[in-house]
């Protein structure tokens, strides 16, 4: 029992410091881009950031995906058990998928929640955040995308973690022609 209370108080102190650095790297991220912090800590890509990814309101598609914010475990339908132990879970869906770098792909997410408003953090491998966005109760809000590195790319809704959470795998350009 004492084993499981250690294991259990590490992953939470682990998590904590991972939190931290993650609001952290937001804010320097957005001082970085000319963001007011103090008005609202969202932002797109700039500066570095547009090497691995730029992202518009605007433009033409050419994909396009939708993400929809899941309700896994809430207060409203319980249960009440897993409520009590871990809270309120949601999660991403789909929680992976692939684009392909340099092909503009609109992503459209869909806050299906009435009372939670969730938000999207677009996080490089060495941990930089890229992009930071609102997603409002019961909205849809859109974005395109245009990849310019391969690799995994990890989002997650900081505000409902651990689980809340996915991965982009950016591959080659699609060939022409085929």
């Amino acid at each position: 029992m004492r084993q499981c209370r250690h294991a259990r108080n590490s992953f939470v102190l682990k998590f904590t410091v991972l939190l931290s650095t993650i609001s952290f790297m937001i804010a320097a991220t957005a001082r970085a881009a000319n963001v007011e912090v103090g008005k609202g800590p969202f932002f797109l890509p700039s500066g570095p950031a547009t090497k691995i990814v730029t992202v518009s309101r605007t433009g033409e598609a050419q994909a396009s995906i939708t993400v929809l914010t899941e309700a896994v475990a809430v207060k409203e339908t319980g249960p009440r058990a897993t409520i009590k132990k871990f809270g309120e879970v949601y999660a991403f869906s789909p929680a992976f998928f692939t684009v392909h770098r340099e092909q503009p792909t609109q992503i459209e997410f869909w806050n299906l929640q009435p009372d939670d408003e969730h938000d999207f953090a677009l996080v490089a491998p060495d941990l930089t955040v890229l992009m930071y966005v609102k997603l409002p109760p019961l909205s849809k809000t859109s974005y395109i995308f245009t990849f310019h590195r391969e690799g995994e790319i990890d989002f997650k809704c900081l505000r409902h973690q651990p689980e809340m959470s996915g991965q982009i795998l950016v591959l080659p350009p699609v060939k022409q022609g085929a």
